[in-house]
């Protein structure tokens, strides 16, 4: 093959290589599901704008608050939130996978019994009753549930009135849910909109509860 021909059968290469790239993601994003478990190693990727201190900023987990953590994965948030909320508080971390709840209990335990309760579940039924958070978060999480209108039904359902919700995003995750979809989604569900941190592309949005007492169901 001469000179002039590889660069050109490079770039053709490339050019697979991207429409395949493509192809994965949009058929990932039109068929949400978790991360799997043998991916697990990219979940915990430094993630420079969506950072462990922001959310911390706009969550603002306090000693002894009961916390709520959906799709935790390895736990990369895990651990700080949970350090927020002691001596007395907990983190109950409920994830879809049994491998990543596993993972998250030897890590926990590894990290000195932090105040974490890693649970397996779904987030389009917590097992929770009403009103049993005062906060809850979910980050690169949302997008990934094949039922989303459920899963913000549900996270209302068991924050307290008056509760916080925090949900952070950030391209380039296939299932990016973008800021204003998302907060006229939450606003149906009487979540308001109460501050942002991060970027188009890449943010945390916090909503509160209804500080009303909700009627029963």
């Amino acid at each position: 093959m001469s000179s002039r021909r590889l660069p050109r059968a490079v770039a053709a290469l490339l050019g697979l290589v991207l429409l395949a790239g493509l192809g994965y993601a949009l058929r990932w994003r039109s068929n949400p599901s978790p991360c799997p478990y043998a991916q697990r190693h990219a979940i915990d990727l430094p993630r420079p704008v969506i950072t462990r201190s922001r959310l911390c900023g706009i969550l603002e987990p306090r000693p002894g608050e009961r916390l709520l953590e959906v799709g935790p994965g390895t736990g990369y948030y895990t651990g700080t939130v949970a350090r927020a909320v002691e001596p007395s508080g907990t983190v109950h971390a409920v994830d879809v996978q049994s491998e990543m709840v596993e993972h998250l209990r030897t890590r926990t335990r590894a990290a000195g019994n932090l105040p974490v309760e890693p649970v397996r579940g779904d987030a389009r039924a917590l097992p929770y009753p009403d009103d049993t958070f005062d906060a809850a978060y979910l980050v690169l999480v949302l997008g990934e549930v094949p039922d989303q209108e459920r899963a913000l039904d549900e996270l209302e359902r068991v924050l307290k009135p008056g509760g916080r919700l925090v949900v952070g995003e950030s391209l380039p995750d296939p299932h990016f849910v973008g800021f204003e979809r998302l907060r006229r989604r939450a606003e149906r569900r009487g979540l308001t909109f109460d501050g942002r941190v991060g970027t188009r592309a890449g943010y945390f949005a916090r909503f509160d509860a209804s500080a009303a007492e909700r009627p029963p169901r």
